[in-house]
């Protein structure tokens, strides 16, 4: 055992030493066990899942001249950061929750924090604490760290071989080195929100706004709490909620001593480009204050399967605003809840027709044809949802579904597995699999998952199925 942990140290400290780099931000040499090419992939791989799942989700708020000329403020940003070498691509998230967050190769702000932001000094200060986060490799840090807690525990697993509690503990550490990627150090984000200053008074921007951003932040959360009967006394767990990285907790006093830390600089014209920045986003305003008042409302109905009051809000919203995709793909869940089939049909279509990269509507598609049993352009429309959202596991279950319908178990089995990891409570999920395994000749797995579903859901219909097909495969899997 000895020689074990010896060889495990030896490789972890190999991997150490060769894993050293200099920070592009602070010129030290710190421990980074990924490169820059590594760093870049993980951006795009990551991305469609924050853009879509995270934060709100909601893909992309489709406005092509606003999104033209922040997207151009972002880039001289960049200009002036310390990695202007990395890829970068700017979006608006479609949500209403107040956040913005950079990954390697993309800078986000959500509709609605942008909506409360009132100068472009505001807004540079905003991007370039996100872009200050990836110049000091802060995500990639990160990830060393969990690499090295993976590693130890490796090592831990080795001496451990043979002792019962030993693939516990990596599990624990598993969950452990996932969260650690969920939220920023103080330490980080005080870093970030030096270099959101460095950045705009690089850019002739007054420095001074960063403390109005900030407000201007706390100010748009605290109604975002409010428009969902949240008190100020619980946002501290809220502000968590809302946003892996809180700007909120660096307070006024830290920002004034980082504007005096700066040193000099150049104010160009008036230091603010409120007018402009006021009149660009004057559109985005309204359309968030629709989104606010009555699309979140209608979600939260929907949810809460207050289908009514849903309906009433929705169509307040698209009467307010018809070129809204989310509005008309609500209204086609709604209709697919009430049963109305071609109405749902109706209204994803209207969605795709504004935006043909609106993924909910391909979702909603591919469930109406799985309704209407039409499972080939159910398959079509569900693997053009994942193709833009690949963790949608309300598209992973439906394609499962369909792949079961056309025979085709193995594919449904891909599918459900994926839905099975992300809903194991799910009171069908674990006797869908039995049967599409049985039907494999897996009888193994088959009976596991019938097991399953006996300890999940016992007494629906799927439970009476599974407790018959259990009784039947126990001999077989158990005999010598």
């Amino acid at each position: 055992m000895k020689r074990l942990i010896t060889l495990s140290l030896t490789l972890v400290l190999a991997v150490v030493l060769s894993g050293c780099a200099v920070n592009p931000v602070t010129g030290r040499t710190e421990l980074m066990l990924m490169s820059e090419a590594q760093e870049i992939q993980m951006g795009k791989d990551l991305y469609p899942s924050a853009l879509w799942g995270a934060e709100g989700g909601g893909g992309e708020y489709r406005d092509e001249e606003l999104k033209a000329y922040l997207g151009d403020i972002v880039s001289r940003i960049h200009g002036v950061s310390h990695r202007p070498q990395l890829p970068v691509k700017f979006a608006i998230q479609n949500s209403s929750i107040p956040n913005a967050w950079a990954i390697p190769g993309y800078v986000v702000i959500t509709r609605g924090l942008l909506a409360g932001l009132e100068s472009e000094a505001g807004f540079v200060f905003v991007m370039g604490h996100e872009i200050g986060h990836v110049s000091a490799r802060h995500s990639a840090r990160q990830f060393t760290y969990g690499m090295l807690q993976q590693m130890g525990l490796a090592a831990a697993g080795i001496a451990l071989q043979g002792r019962e509690y030993s693939d516990a503990i990596l599990g624990l550490g598993a969950v452990g080195s996932t969260l650690i990627l969920l939220k920023y150090s103080r330490s980080d984000e005080l870093e970030a929100d030096r270099l959101g200053i460095l950045y705009m008074t690089r850019l002739g921007y007054d420095p001074k706004n960063a403390i109005t951003a900030h407000r201007n932040l706390e100010r748009t959360v605290n109604e975002y709490l409010k428009g969902l009967g949240k008190e100020t006394r619980e946002r501290g767990f809220f502000e968590d909620l809302l946003s892996t990285h809180p700007r909120t907790s660096v307070r006024i006093e830290e920002i004034r001593k980082m504007i005096e830390e700066v040193g000099p600089f150049e104010i160009k014209g008036d230091g603010t480009g409120k007018e402009r920045f006021l009149a660009m986003t004057a559109d985005i305003r309204k359309v968030n204050d629709i989104y606010v008042k009555y699309y979140d409302r209608a979600v939260r109905a929907f949810q809460d399967r207050r289908f009514d009051e849903a309906e009433r809000l929705i169509g307040e919203a698209i009467e307010r605003d018809d070129n809204q995709p989310p509005f008309y793909t609500l209204r086609g869940f709604l209709a697919i809840e009430s049963k109305d089939l071609d109405g749902a049909e109706e209204d994803f279509n209207i969605a795709l027709d504004i935006d043909d990269r609106y993924q909910p509507a391909y979702r909603g598609l591919g469930i109406y044809h799985y309704k209407k049993n039409d499972y080939a352009p159910a398959i079509e429309n569900l693997k053009k949802a994942l193709a833009m959202y690949p963790q949608d596991v309300s598209s992973h279950y439906y394609l499962g579904l369909s792949y079961y319908k056309t025979g085709a178990y193995a594919r449904a089995v891909e599918h459900l597995r994926v839905f099975e990891s992300a809903q194991p409570r799910h009171p069908e999920i674990h006797g869908l699999l039995g049967m599409s395994y049985e039907r494999m000749r897996k009888l193994g797995a088959a009976y596991n998952e019938y097991i399953l579903q006996l300890r999940v859901a016992p007494d629906n219909e799927m439970g009476r199925y599974a407790r018959e097909r259990a009784i039947i495969l126990r001999p077989l899997v158990e005999r010598p």
